[in-house]
């Protein structure tokens, strides 16, 4: 009886650091990069305010994408379009910002708040033709969403003639460049996402629907789940999240890009995988996507800080990505869940 009682603490034990991983990849990352510059540099690492300034802003954009996307990954679905969202999003804030202030003649303020309304509010159409086709047209999500990658691209690049769009507004900038308590304003925008997201997918029956509907779309259907509804709102949701990284972009650097959340596309998928989610639904959340992101950005800063080649970079993240993966096959083995043969 003592032995079972000892096996089955310590599955239980495995079983909760896997639902944590993230977060152990997080604390042993930060142990190796402060003992590596310690050891070569003789300098802390995550002792550095500047250091810690620089992760948690980095790991910003891929992150408010990441929240979105976290909400398609537990219903069982993906969201391709989103770094072309999120450009798209970017240049209509950028250049109605712009034509606010010249042709509207609207101070600095109502300009940016004009220009980031804009950006976020047409967000909406991508993510309801998304829902649309993935509810409706029973179309594939991957497919779905990859047709929808090259509709927001094209029309991001019409919008901003090939070109980046410069921006001058003081308040805008102050989005992207500013502090409020030594914390970068960014970062506040950033974690006061996480928590009402947080909120949406934990406390709330539209969180509850999307694990049941992950879980099971057949079993949510009975139950009373109206999926084709649900699935149209999941889509809508992250790709206003996409929008929302948008015009946190345009602050940061003053300018609305086409290209904004090109290279963060993956880095988005990636942040929700270590952070737990399963690629097969049903599970995931939101810190542990909070994890993803800055695990990710640990990794992309620390390499640099111990001034080792970019390139690396790619090769450590794909590392992790694999070891996520790979843990939460035996984490669904060992409970007798679904798995990927």
């Amino acid at each position: 009886m003592a032995t079972a009682t000892t096996q089955g603490n310590g599955k239980a034990i495995l079983l909760r650091i896997a639902e944590l991983r993230a977060w152990v990849f997080l604390i042993l990352l930060i142990v190796f990069f402060e003992v590596w510059s310690r050891a070569a540099y003789d300098v802390t690492f995550i002792f550095n305010p500047y250091n810690i300034k620089a992760i948690t802003v980095a790991a910003t954009a891929p992150l408010v994408l990441a929240l979105g996307q976290t909400f398609v990954i537990i219903s069982a679905g993906i969201d391709l379009s989103l770094g072309f969202v999120m450009g798209f999003a970017s240049v209509i804030a950028a250049h109605l910002a712009n034509y606010a202030a010249a042709q509207l003649g609207l101070p600095p303020f109502p300009a940016m708040l004009f220009g980031v309304l804009s950006g976020v509010g047409m967000t909406l159409i991508p993510g309801l033709v998304n829902g649309w086709l993935i509810a409706q047209l029973k179309v594939p999500p991957f497919i779905g969403t990859l047709g929808m990658y090259g509709v927001a691209r094209g029309s991001a690049y019409l919008i901003a003639g090939g070109m980046t769009i410069a921006i001058s507004n003081p308040w805008y900038s102050t989005i992207g460049n500013d502090r409020v308590l030594g914390v970068p304003v960014l970062v506040i925008l950033a974690a006061i996402c996480c928590v009402v997201l947080h909120y949406m997918l934990s406390q709330t029956r539209f969180g509850q629907h999307t694990y049941a509907m992950g879980a099971s779309k057949a079993a949510a259907s009975r139950a009373g789940i109206n999926i084709k509804k649900l699935t149209i709102k999941i889509y809508v949701l992250s790709a206003v999240m996409a929008g929302i990284a948008g015009v946190l972009y345009t602050g940061r650097f003053s300018a609305g890009a086409p290209q904004a959340g090109e290279p963060l596309l993956l880095l988005s998928i990636a942040a929700v995988v270590i952070g737990g989610a399963s690629l097969f639904g049903g599970s995931g959340t939101i810190w542990g996507t909070v994890a993803g992101a800055l695990v990710i950005a640990v990794i992309d800063y620390g390499l640099v800080f111990v001034n080792v080649e970019p390139f690396w970079q790619f090769i450590a993240v794909g590392a992790v990505i694999i070891v996520s993966v790979l843990v939460d096959q035996a984490q669904r083995r060992f409970m007798g869940g679904r798995q990927v043969e």
